[in-house]
């Protein structure tokens, strides 16, 4: 017998059975409760969507009480131990992780499709040198839809294919041409022998020496780093990428939306608010004024906490140990002793522990960053880098669900009723 719930509704005493399915209600069975039949039928009001579930997805599994994060069913601890990003991103795209042949064929595609269109350049060169790197991206996004008039055909398999290895080889080239631009300094073109992230690399950092050498650290670190962001279930950027697409509108506007999403500072800045929270409290002795600050609400503690985690992100936990691989060849960035001792300080207290406040995948991540030279308003696009893969995949998996419509959430009214216009000469 399936699971129900039955429903009494007191205006009316009319009883309703309601079909129970993977712990959710359908929104849609709560319209045949009403008053009368003039009444349009209940609805659900759910401010920014914390107990809606608006899709079914196989991508990822984030279980935020026990601080689980799952790939296609493979924990993100042995993702990041053992796989690379090209083979994440094609697990999280194609549902399983490829056979050696299959692996190898697919970042053959990916980097053959690096290159940018020259008239891309000329976009660029339309921005002021401090322009914002983010803003750079979603603008190039958006660009790259005008070269590739056959995005539009969503419908197709092949052409969703096509564009998705596009768009996963491009926006290292597009990222390190905005990172170029607003230093002044030359674009450098992708060097193919390279991995996914030593060519981001050598596109980033290459002066006048004829070939880039990646140090192998940095550019395992890089790789982990994109692994970790690859794809985090319906986000904001994501649930932004899937209500574009849901128009049937083509990958490169789609993530362009998606973009926009992750350029809010509650989104893709929430690293940056760390650094900026450590560079306030300055040093170590000042780290318990500070922790009364925050118990007092006078003070923000940022990096910690999470919408879905409600433990130790574990993300964080690969990124801490990651960070003092890094800081062996770039030198200990000096916010890292701050930053330890507020964990350990944070985590030992009753007041953060009894409020779940653990550390999360920000808290650690812009040191590395800034550690390996990057400019903080850069951080969201080295966030986007590898995200694409996990907007691609929400997109793809989409339009392929024959449930999904175009996006159109309801509203509550709460204006005027009808009143007559009021010509300006009386108003």
């Amino acid at each position: 017998m399936a699971d129900t719930l039955t429903v009494t509704d007191n205006r009316t005493g009319k009883t309703y059975e309601l079909a129970i399915n993977d712990g959710t209600v359908k929104a849609i069975d709560l319209r045949d409760i009403k008053v009368d039949e003039e009444d349009f039928g209940l609805m659900v009001y759910d401010p920014a969507f914390k107990n809606t579930a608006a899709c079914r997805s196989s991508i990822t599994l984030i279980d935020g009480d026990k601080g689980i994060l799952r790939y296609r069913g493979y924990p993100i601890e042995q993702l990041a131990e053992q796989s690379t990003f090209l083979e994440v991103a094609y697990l999280l795209l194609w549902g399983e992780l490829p056979s050696k042949s299959e692996l190898d064929s697919w970042v053959n595609e990916v980097t053959h499709h690096t290159y940018v269109h020259q008239y891309v350049l000329r976009g660029m060169e339309g921005f002021k040198w401090d322009a914002h790197a983010m803003g750079k991206v979603v603008s190039m996004l958006g660009t790259l839809s005008t070269f590739y008039g056959d995005s539009k055909k969503v419908r197709d398999p092949k052409v969703r294919r096509e564009h998705i290895v596009k768009i996963i080889a491009k926006m290292p080239t597009i990222a390190a041409w905005c990172y170029r631009h607003m230093l002044g300094r030359p674009y450098i073109y992708p060097d193919n022998e390279l991995s996914y992230a030593g060519n981001f690399m050598n596109m980033l950092f290459r002066m006048a020496e004829p070939r880039y050498k990646p140090d192998p650290i940095i550019e395992r670190a890089l790789d982990v780093l994109f692994i970790l962001h690859a794809d985090h279930e319906q986000n904001c950027s994501a649930s932004a990428a899937r209500a574009v697409g849901s128009a049937e509108t083509d990958p490169y506007c789609s993530l362009a939306a998606a973009s926009a999403a992750l350029y809010g500072p509650l989104h893709g800045g929430a690293n940056e608010a760390v650094l900026r929270m450590l560079r306030e409290i300055g040093s170590v002795s000042e780290i318990p004024a500070f922790i009364e600050g925050v118990k007092k609400r006078e003070r923000r503690l940022m990096g910690f906490g999470h919408r879905v985690y409600k433990n130790y992100d574990p993300r964080a936990r690969i990124i801490k140990g990651l960070a003092h691989q890094v800081f062996e060849v770039t030198g200990k960035n000096p916010l890292l002793d701050i930053a330890l001792e507020l964990e350990k300080i944070a985590l030992d207290d009753d007041f953060f522990v009894s409020r779940k406040l653990y550390p999360n995948v920000d808290f650690y991540s812009g040191l590395i960053y800034q550690s390996i030279g990057f400019p903080v308003e850069f951080f969201p696009v080295l966030f986007a880098i590898p995200r694409a893969a996990g907007w691609l995949a929400q997109w793809k998996e989409m339009l392929e669900d024959p449930e999904q419509k175009i996006a159109r959430p309801r509203q509550i009214y709460t204006g005027y009723d009808e009143r007559p216009y009021v010509p300006v000469d009386e108003r």
